[in-house]
């Protein structure tokens, strides 16, 4: 197994409120562990958010006696929710900051994935699937059927999440167990590459380019040239 993870401000973005972590070692009870994080908020609030959740959420992981990998997970998401809502209180500034999060961790052949907000995570081989369900407006109207798939791509409201870290007092994440093939390739990511890079060319991408280093710069690159209007981030992880 192997991992590699870029992140870059965008085109339009001073700042950049995305943050990542991964480790192929252990985390607690964990095997490994990959997280992305998409902060938001004014000032450096979202970037504060993305960082504090995610280095709280490795504590809270690292000290969890649970041994169930989702329980695990599960925990430490509204566990750190708590805390960082705890957070926003302290200054004006930090006030209404959140964070999107997806988490996920192989367990021999089984991947566990939980995320909350609109960043998603991938398994790619032949095909292309999204295995997270984004937490936003514009999913909501297309599970009732009131715009289709690609009007979604480019409705106005495509940015408003409907849960988020520090969004509500209480969060709950969604969860996922996917079986794992050789070969097969997990793809974390901020809707920075997903916003300016379809489904399809991402599976071509990261299927055509043998070093998954490389296949992240390519990602990055090419949600820069279709106009970056946002942060993005991108983390392979090859099995």
């Amino acid at each position: 197994m192997n991992a590699y993870a870029l992140t870059d401000v965008g085109r339009e973005r001073s700042m950049n409120q995305d943050f990542f972590f991964y480790t192929l070692e252990p985390v607690g009870n964990l095997p490994n562990l990959f997280v992305v994080a998409d902060g938001m908020g004014g000032h450096k609030a979202g970037d504060l958010a993305s960082r504090y959740t995610i280095e709280t959420l490795l504590e809270l992981i690292r000290d969890s006696s649970f041994e169930d990998p989702v329980t695990i997970i599960s925990h430490a998401i509204r566990t750190v929710n708590g805390k960082l809502l705890e957070k926003a209180a302290e200054s004006p500034d930090y006030a209404g900051m959140g964070t999107t999060l997806v988490v996920a961790t192989i367990d021999g052949q089984t991947l566990r994935v939980a995320n909350v907000g609109d960043s998603r995570l991938y398994v790619i081989s032949d095909d292309i699937t999204q295995v997270t369900r984004d937490h936003s407006l514009v999913e909501e109207m297309v599970s009732i059927g009131e715009i289709d798939r690609q009007e979604a791509r480019h409705h106005a409201n495509k940015n408003i999440i409907t849960k988020a870290i520090g969004g509500s007092k209480e969060v709950e994440p969604d969860v996922f167990a996917v079986d794992l093939f050789p070969g097969d390739k997990i793809l974390l990511c901020t809707d920075g590459l997903t916003n300016m890079v379809e489904d399809a060319r991402i599976r071509r991408v990261v299927r055509d380019t043998d070093n998954i280093e490389d296949a992240c710069r390519i990602l990055i690159d090419l949600a820069n040239d279709a106009g970056g209007r946002d942060n993005i981030t991108a983390m392979l992880v090859s099995v």
